[in-house]
């Protein structure tokens, strides 16, 4: 048998798996958002009927979509592809578009979907598999599931089991059943404002659902905030909280998970309590960004919450160890947001007590009125109906221009092209250069991007939210590369170099606010010897010698100007005369040599004419001969 602890921390992990549809207060009520399906043939058939909008594809918010509803001979689950069992649902040219019919069951909702859509079909319709109250389809809870969640286009509905099997029954009497979705009473009109509501969670580790609305928050804050400033919109995000039990306040678990002693908890990030963040970290963010909209609202720029949330999604990842305050903080004062309001607002949360803005979130989760409860996240909710679909900034924007009234739509509810431009107000919150013109913000379809800039070929580098330095060869030529420059007398200086900022010889600073010139005099540093008069200069010195004294700067000492003449006078004599001495031995030697050797040539001359050498021949005698 488990002990307390293990068992209280399997039930904890058990809450954090389901925590999203777990409400704190009161008694659940769970609405499913409906849209109108209406058969207009065959007769047996014909009449409206209630279908529950999947949370997954795109719904035609405000529109309708008409189609002939088929129901395939194989793979009715549409858990497999289609293709395989060579069935497609491709539309021929003037052919209505193909609703598909599949049975719930063996697989989820989505990937019926996908399987349908990828075989061509324009919007399935799954039949429920018992007798019960209509469902929303969700996403499935499965870290690992594919990528083909985001891809899902097409809408997609689920009927009750009575009234799928009788369109069935039509559709395998080869009947043409004629099928039309109809959203365009889906969302509530009231007046020429629309109120929406987001859901939402700063945590980004909670996997594929946690990316796909961090994706959609930072596609959809171009159009959010051109609908918050033109009046057309009014805008609040909330953000879902749980308690922990009375009984287990002051146990570790609640202790890493809540805030205000277990009254406002989150799951873990890593679902891991031993290491990582923990839930606290993530309620306390949460708060920061619900304080972060109040402050903005009362600055009457409320749209200014959707610049915090994306540049904190960016700039203070889990993944990268930068979720904490200091970075928030950071953040915050690049949007020019008044801290202490902020944490003021936040309040203490190690407090024994409610927390006024948390306790009404907690609140606001329960539904009122025609909104049920809100138990999925992320959840969007539009003139007080939950949107139900994926979380694209198209199918927002139709749902959301729904909203209105005929005829009092704004602009960008008639026009595929939104343009924003951010970088005009507070520079989007980037870095930038007033003296030099330069910046940082760049404003897309999507919103302002803070990016370091590229300027006639020097690439700048840095976060490009607090800093943006030029890098390279050439980086001196832009505004000196960043870093201090200064001219007096007529001599200019300049810290810059191809690598960094460093102060020239003569300057001590950081090289990029300031470089303040060495007192080389005043510091000991030159100038040293005891004749010597110094005069500190801007970025060097002046040393001079007393009397006839010359200053050495290489040696820092000085030295007699006639000693030195002196010397330098005897050196040159004896120079000269060493020189002559070794030419007048030189000579001699030669002399010499020239002489002995012409006295030897005359001596072998003279002695040749009365003793023959050995290497001569005998000269033949005529006397003798003339004798015999």
């Amino acid at each position: 048998m488990a002990d307390s602890g293990s068992g209280f921390r399997a039930l904890l992990l058990l809450g954090l798996v389901v925590v999203f549809s777990y409400l704190p207060l009161g008694c659940s009520r769970f609405v499913v958002e409906k849209n109108s399906l209406r058969v207009t043939s065959p007769d047996s058939v014909k009449g409206t009927y209630d279908s529950a909008i999947g949370n997954f594809g795109i719904p035609q918010y405000g529109g309708s979509m008409a189609g002939v509803a088929k129901y395939p001979k194989a793979n009715r689950n549409g858990c497999q592809e289609f293709d395989k069992h060579g069935i497609s649902f491709r539309s021929t040219p003037g052919s209505l578009p193909t609703f598909v019919l599949v049975d719930r069951g063996e697989c989820f909702f989505a990937l019926k979907a996908w399987n349908a859509q990828k075989a061509g079909a324009s919007a399935v319709l799954v039949q429920d598999n018992t007798d019960e109250t209509l469902i929303t389809m969700d996403l499935p809870e499965d870290e690992g599931t594919p990528d083909y969640l985001e891809n899902i286009t097409i809408p997609s509905a689920l009927i009750e089991k009575g009234f799928g099997e009788r369109l069935k029954k039509a559709i395998e009497s080869d009947e043409m059943v004629s099928v039309n979705l109809d959203w365009r009473e889906a969302v509530p009109h009231p007046d020429d404002r629309v109120e929406y509501q987001l859901w939402t969670n700063s945590n980004d580790e909670c996997g594929v659902k946690c990316d796909m609305l961090m994706e959609f928050v930072k596609d959809f804050k171009g159009p959010a905030q051109i609908l918050e400033k033109g009046g057309y919109t009014q805008f609040t995000p909330h953000y879902i909280t749980w308690y922990c039990p009375q009984a287990f306040t002051r146990s570790k678990q609640c202790e890493s998970q809540c805030i205000n002693h277990g009254r406002y908890c989150a799951p873990d990030p890593e679902q891991d309590f031993s290491s990582g963040y923990d839930g606290k970290d993530v309620v306390i963010e949460n708060l920061r960004q619900l304080c972060v909209f109040r402050e903005a609202n009362e600055t009457k720029k409320p749209w200014i919450w959707w610049d915090y949330v994306t540049d904190f999604q960016i700039r203070c990842p889990m993944k990268e160890k930068k979720y904490n305050a200091e970075c928030a903080k950071e953040v915050l004062k690049s949007l020019g947001l008044d801290l202490k309001k902020i944490e003021k607002c936040m309040g203490d949360p190690n407090a024994n007590s409610d927390n006024p803005i948390l306790k009404e979130e907690q609140d606001a989760q329960i539904g009122k009125g025609s909104r049920g409860d809100v138990t999925i996240l992320p959840t969007l909710v539009v003139n007080n109906r939950q949107y139900r679909g994926k979380l694209e900034k198209g199918a927002v924007v139709k749902a959301i221009c729904s909203g209105f009234q005929e005829t009092t739509e704004p602009a960008v509810c008639l026009s595929s092209d939104v343009e924003t431009n951010e970088c005009l107000e507070n520079n989007g919150g980037c870095w930038q250069d007033k003296t030099a013109n330069l910046t940082a913000c760049k404003d897309t379809f999507r919103g302002r991007v803070c990016e370091c800039p590229l300027v006639d070929g020097v690439q700048f580098k840095g976060d490009g939210y607090t800093t943006c330095e030029a890098a390279g060869p050439g980086r001196c030529k832009i505004n000196n590369g960043g870093c201090w420059q200064g001219s007096r007398d007529g001599h200019s200086y300049s810290a810059c170099s191809d690598s960094k900022c460093e102060c020239p010889v003569g300057f001590k600073g950081d090289g990029v606010k300031s470089c303040v010139d060495i007192d080389e005099c005043k510091e000991k540093k030159a100038c040293q010897c005891p004749e010597c008069s110094c005069k500190n200069t801007w970025g060097s010195y002046d040393c001079t010698c007393s009397g006839d004294l010359l200053y050495m700067r290489d040696h820092d000492t000085c030295i007699s100007k006639t000693g030195s003449e002196t010397r330098s006078a005897w050196v040159a004599f004896w120079v000269i005369v060493v020189g002559l001495a070794m030419a007048a031995a030189g000579g001699f030697l030669i002399y010499k040599y020239r002489l002995r050797s012409y006295m030897d040539s005359e001596i072998r001359a003279i002695m040749a004419q009365y003793m023959p050498l050995d290497s001569q021949s005998e000269v033949p005698s005529h006397f003798s001969d003339q004798h015999t």
